[in-house]
């Protein structure tokens, strides 16, 4: 039996104990304890050796990353791995040992500073942030401080930055090849590092995704929490520890009574990656298509967040069995209203007292503040007209104070398409979320809790063309059902039918 396996075995057995105690209501006998820490005793030697054996495995896996690197960029340049590889060389070091042995072979032109330092470095720093802002300024991107000179170079044609970028690497009579042929040349120095145009690319790749990624309108995350998790394993989240028992009087000379703590079991998490691979072509570098750096990564990232987006609110509306067993949503939570309606004070009031009367995992009362209201297309002026009234008017034809106009600063409400595109034709329901700093409801999380897809330039074989990788770990949780009321809704109408 592996360690993961002894672990599970001991962990159930340490509950099993505790449970016997606590039907019995009684502490633990003096076997029991002495079980129970023997157990743990198990449960430690066991967490040591699968931190042991993730070492191990981390181990083997940068080994072959670091050969599989080293190999890659030697062969690039007809250069043999195998010493770099044998002597344990570095990533870093080999790239450094690559790059010098280019010097030697094709040495650059370095300008010399007043006190003689070399700055070819940092002008080549400088030339690389230059036209990567001005090809972003050029493709509609919004950069805050562009580089100095970047105005020079708005028009230059992908061949122009190509021609410059080679010639900064020694290629001699650039100009007079075709675009073709300047495409073939790029190709080979594809994975130089002193390759501008390349760099030039990532750069601007990278800088057009962060952008994009931050406009994409998406609304998620203003009620989900953001979690994080390091790595790939189902995470059990353990156990939820329960209230504390209530006092009891202690007559003069008596004794204080025993209190067994109760616990919970929480959903596990688990993060997935996603992603996608594309290709900036042979005929997008001929044909001159600059708008392909700036345009394609902002799409790309559009995706990602739409795609995260569209996964958390269809649990909403597809309404999944969680970790209990059951779905998110019906009378057995008692989150979910007997019969949908549209926008009105009186079914937002039943949203709130259902909300707010939900009870813990252990039958103790809870407080859940209501914090959002999330609504499909088509609601939201009634909702302003709902919560920003002063006055309502009442059966009598007379007005009334509006007790939900003290919830208008408190309340979030969030107009979501998704929610009518996921119905198409259906009735669509609306929520009510609660605060998320008085109970998880569903939870995003990313790997070390990092949102940001990863960029890498990738060469693929039969590909004809320059190839980047983008992906991102996440994973959605609900975590407690107790944190939203659903209203079942109606069919919200086209405005133009």
């Amino acid at each position: 039996m592996g360690a993961e396996e002894r672990k599970e075995a001991a962990l159930r057995r340490q509950q099993e104990l505790l449970n016997v105690a606590k039907t019995e209501n009684r502490d633990l006998t003096k076997e029991e304890l002495l079980e129970f820490e023997q157990l743990q005793r198990e449960i430690e030697i066991c967490d040591q050796e699968l931190k042991q054996g993730a070492a191990t495995q981390r181990a083997v896996e940068e080994e072959r990353k670091r050969v599989k690197e080293i190999t890659d960029l030697c062969r690039s340049f007809q250069i043999e791995p195998d010493s770099f590889i044998q002597n344990g060389t570095t990533i870093e070091e080999t790239r450094t040992a690559v790059l010098e042995r280019l010097k030697t072979e094709h040495p650059p032109i370095s300008t010399k500073g007043v006190d003689g330092a070399t700055v070819l470095a940092d002008e080549e720093d400088k030339f690389r942030r230059t036209v990567t802002d001005a090809l972003l300024m050029r493709g509609g991107i919004s950069v805050e401080k562009p580089a100095d000179g970047f105005r020079d170079f708005m028009g230059m044609s992908l061949r122009d930055i190509a021609i410059d970028a080679l010639e900064r690497m020694g290629e001699k009579g650039i100009n007079r090849k075709s675009s073709d042929e300047l495409y073939s040349l790029l190709c080979r120095a594809y994975f130089n590092p002193s390759n501008a145009f390349t760099a030039i690319m990532d750069q601007s790749i990278q800088k057009a995704y962060i952008e994009g990624h931050r406009t994409v309108p998406v609304t998620f995350d203003k009620w989900t929490k953001k979690g994080s998790l390091n790595d790939f394993k189902i995470h059990d989240n353990y156990y939820l520890a329960g209230p504390a028992g209530l006092f009891y009087e202690v007559p003069e000379g008596g004794e204080l009574k025993h209190d067994v703590m109760r616990d919970e079991k929480r959903p596990t998490r688990q993060l997935k990656t996603y992603g996608r691979q594309f290709t900036m072509t042979r005929q997008a570098f001929i044909n001159d298509d600059i708008g392909f750096l700036t345009k394609m990564p902002a799409k790309y990232a559009a995706s990602a967040r739409k795609t995260l987006n569209k996964q958390v609110y269809s649990i909403l509306i597809d309404n999944p069995a969680i970790y209990d067993g059951t779905a998110v949503f019906g009378k057995h939570h008692k989150n979910v209203l007997a019969s949908g309606s549209g926008i009105t004070k009186e079914a937002v009031q039943t949203m709130f007292l259902a909300l707010q009367q939900q009870k813990d995992e252990f039958g103790e009362a809870i407080v859940i503040r209501p914090a959002v209201i999330i609504v499909p297309i088509g609601y939201m002026f009634e909702m302003y007209t709902l919560f920003y009234s002063p006055t309502i008017q009442t059966s009598e034809n007379t007005q009334a104070t509006n007790p939900l106009y003290n919830y208008r600063e408190s309340i979030q409400v969030i107009e979501e398409p998704t929610l009518n595109v996921l119905c198409a034709g259906k009735e669509v329901p609306w929520f009510l979320v609660g605060d998320s700093s008085d109970t998880d409801f569903i939870e995003v999380d990313y790997l070390n809790g990092n949102e940001m897809p990863q960029v890498r330039r990738m060469e693929a074989p039969g590909q004809l063309g320059f190839v980047w990788d983008i992906y991102l770990d996440w994973g959605v949780t609900v975590m407690d059902w107790r944190g939203c009321v659903k209203n079942p809704g109606v069919k919200v109408k086209h405005p133009l039918e």
